[in-house]
């Protein structure tokens, strides 16, 4: 089984888990904590991935790391899944437990990559523009500056893509006028 379905399992039963528990708002805010670990220190994910490292040993350094910080349904989720020698997968599943979070709560999650910093009227139109496209009536917008699109933006709202930036216009008309139709090509 591929490793998505894996993740997308573990993360809807510990979903499922945490809503019957009432403790849903505590282990999304855990698995946040976790999915930050792994993006800011690269030796910690490939500990997780690393056959040599015997699964004891995996189990207590997430114990130690996490043991204060955490909910103990989120500590039980780690033990099981180190029981299960699927440690590997633990940033997917925190990634994958975010996302469905967000569609049980119905928050749509977009993308937005400008040349330059966004202020606060055109975050607004953005927002109102995510809320039309995807019908959902909360937003969470994600910023990114790229200064090659030289201005415009690129907005991703799921696996929907809208670009209109000054790059991807110029690449087009370049195309334009290398197509001349007066020329014989054969």
């Amino acid at each position: 089984m591929s490793d998505f379905r894996v993740a997308s399992r573990y993360a809807k039963s510990l979903l499922e888990l945490a809503a019957e528990k009432g403790k849903l708002e505590e282990v999304h805010q855990d698995m946040l904590l976790f999915a930050q670990v792994c993006d800011q220190n690269r030796d910690f994910k490939l500990m997780l991935k690393n056959p040599i490292v015997k699964h004891d040993k995996k189990r207590a350094i997430l114990h130690e790391i996490f043991k204060k910080n955490v909910n103990v349904l989120t500590l039980s989720i780690f033990d099981i899944i180190t029981k299960k020698n699927r440690e590997a997968i633990l940033p997917s599943i925190a990634k994958e437990f975010h996302e469905q979070y967000n569609a049980l709560k119905g928050v749509g999650v977009a993308t937005v990559t400008t040349a330059i910093p966004l202020d606060k009227k055109l975050k607004g139109e953005i927002e109102t523009l995510v809320k039309k496209i995807s019908s959902k009536d909360k937003v969470n917008i994600q910023e990114k500056v790229d200064e090659e699109i030289i201005g415009g933006y690129i907005l991703k709202i799921g696996d929907r893509q809208i670009d209109d930036s000054l790059k991807s216009k110029l690449k087009a008309l370049g195309l334009k006028f290398s197509h001349n139709p007066y020329i014989k090509e054969f």
